[in-house]
C-alpha cells in the first residue's frame, strides 16, 4: 500500500473551500492553523495514527470544522500490508452507508418547506403500499415516523442489494409509531414517495437539492464513472479485500458514496447552518422525536441519553450524530452546535468503529455512549 502516515490539510471554514495546502507523509500540522484549532481537537487528531494502526484500518479519512477553521486529511495503517489497487488521496471515495439517511432527510425537509410533502400525511397518499402485508398499518406511516425510525419495520425485508428485494414482502416487527426501530426499509418507502412527487430518480433529486449547492461533485447515490478509479475497496476483519461493492440501484438508506470533505460541506452548511431550510424546518429537524432505545425489547445503559430527531441521532441536546455501517465500510459524523464544531470520518475496514470510544473521549473530553450504542 502507499506509505502514508498522516496527510493533513488545513482549511478555512469549508464554505469557500479556500484550502491552504500542506501535505507531508510524515505528518502535517500547519502552524498558522494550530493556534486557531481547539488544542483538544489537535491532540485527538494526533492520536489517530496509533488508533488506526491498532485497528488495522487501511485508509481513514476525516474532516473537522469550527468557526476558527478546520483540518482534513488521511491516516493509513502501517502495521498491516493491504493491497490497495489504486492510489489514495483526500478525493478517494468511500461507501457512506447509513450516512445516506441524513442527507435524504434534509431533502425531505426542503420539500416540506415548499409544501410538496407533509411530515404528518400518510406516505400512502403519495405512493403505493403493495409490498406491505399489513396494508392498514402501512397507511399509518408518515414521513415523520420514517425519519425518526418509529415505523416498526425491520431494517430490511430482504438484502437490499439482492434481486429479490424490490418485490420482497414487508412485515411489521412492531406496531407503527410504538417505539424506536431502526429501519432502512422505511426510508426506502419514503424514497418512492419523494421520487413520485418529484418525477425524477433519487440521484437527480439529490444532485439538484444537495450535491450542487454544497459543492459535492463526486458524491452520488448511484455509481459514477469516476468511481472506477476513486472508490476504495473494503476489507473485512480478516483483512481480505472484498472489493468496491457496487450496488444495483440507488437507495436513500445506504448507497451514498462520498469523501470526508464533501460530506462535511453538507454537515456544516446543510445541518449546522440550515442553509436551504426555513428556520422552522431547521428547528424541527433537530427536535427530539423519540427516545432511541436501540433494541425495543432490551434496554441498555448506553440508550439512556440517546434520542432520534428527523434523520439523525442526538446525545441529550449537546451532540448530534449519525453512523454508517456497510459491513466493511464504517463512517460517522458528530456535530456540537453550541461550539459550531463538527467531525466526519470514513474508513474502509470492518474494524473502522473499534476506535470510537477512545477517539471520541479525546475529541470531546466526554464519555459519549456512541461506541457502545453502535457496536453492542
Amino acid at each position: 500500500m502507499p506509505i502514508c502516515r498522516i496527510m493533513r490539510t488545513s482549511l478555512h471554514l469549508f464554505a469557500a473551500l479556500a484550502v491552504a495546502i500542506c501535505l507531508s507523509l510524515a505528518g502535517c500540522h500547519p502552524e498558522n492553523q494550530k493556534a486557531s484549532i481547539n488544542p483538544a481537537v489537535e491532540s485527538a487528531l494526533d492520536t489517530l495514527q496509533t488508533l488506526v494502526e491498532e485497528c488495522g484500518i487501511p485508509v481513514f479519512q476525516y474532516a473537522y470544522f469550527s468557526p476558527q477553521g478546520g483540518l482534513h486529511g488521511l491516516v493509513c495503517a502501517q502495521d498491516t500490508v493491504f493491497d490497495l489497487p489504486m492510489p489514495i488521496g483526500e478525493g478517494s471515495i468511500f461507501q457512506a452507508a447509513s450516512l445516506s439517511k441524513p442527507l435524504f432527510a434534509y431533502i425531505v425537509m426542503k420539500m416540506v418547506d415548499r409544501g410538496e410533502i407533509d411530515l404528518d400525511t400518510p406516505i400512502a397518499e403519495y405512493t403505493d403500499i403493495d409490498r406491505f402485508d399489513d396494508k392498514e398499518m402501512a397507511r399509518r406511516l408518515t414521513p415523520r415516523i420514517v425519519l425518526s425510525h418509529q415505523t416498526g419495520l425491520p431494517n430490511w425485508a430482504a438484502g437490499p442489494s439482492s434481486d429479490e428485494w424490490p418485490t420482497s414482502r414487508i412485515t411489521f416487527k412492531y406496531p407503527a409509531d410504538s417505539c424506536f426501530a431502526y429501519s432502512g426499509e422505511g426510508y426506502a418507502f419514503l424514497q418512492r414517495a419523494v421520487e413520485a412527487i418529484q418525477g425524477e430518480p433519487l440521484d437527480a433529486i439529490a444532485r439538484r437539492e444537495v450535491f450542487e449547492p454544497f459543492d459535492m461533485p463526486t458524491t452520488s447515490y448511484a455509481w459514477l464513472p469516476a468511481y472506477d478509479s476513486l472508490a476504495l475497496p473494503g476489507y473485512n476483519r480478516d483483512g481480505e479485500n472484498r472489493g468496491q461493492g457496487r450496488h444495483p440501484r440507488a437507495n436513500c438508506a445506504y448507497t451514498l458514496r462520498t469523501n470526508a470533505l464533501e460530506y462535511a460541506n453538507f454537515v456544516k452548511r446543510g445541518l449546522l447552518e440550515g442553509e436551504g431550510l426555513s428556520e422552522a424546518a431547521h428547528k424541527e429537524m433537530f427536535t427530539h422525536q423519540v427516545h432511541a432505545q436501540r433494541y425495543a425489547d432490551e434496554p441498555r445503559a448506553c440508550d439512556s441519553s440517546v434520542f432520534w430527531c428527523l434523520g439523525f441521532g442526538a446525545v441529550d441536546e449537546d451532540y448530534y450524530w449519525h453512523w454508517g455501517d456497510n459491513g466493511n465500510f464504517k463512517a460517522l459524523w458528530l456535530l456540537h452546535p453550541s461550539t459550531k464544531e463538527g467531525f466526519v470520518y470514513f474508513s474502509n475496514r470492518a474494524t473502522g468503529h473499534d476506535l470510537l470510544n477512545p477517539f471520541l473521549k479525546k475529541l470531546t473530553g466526554e464519555d459519549l455512549p456512541l461506541g457502545d450504542w453502535i457496536q453492542n
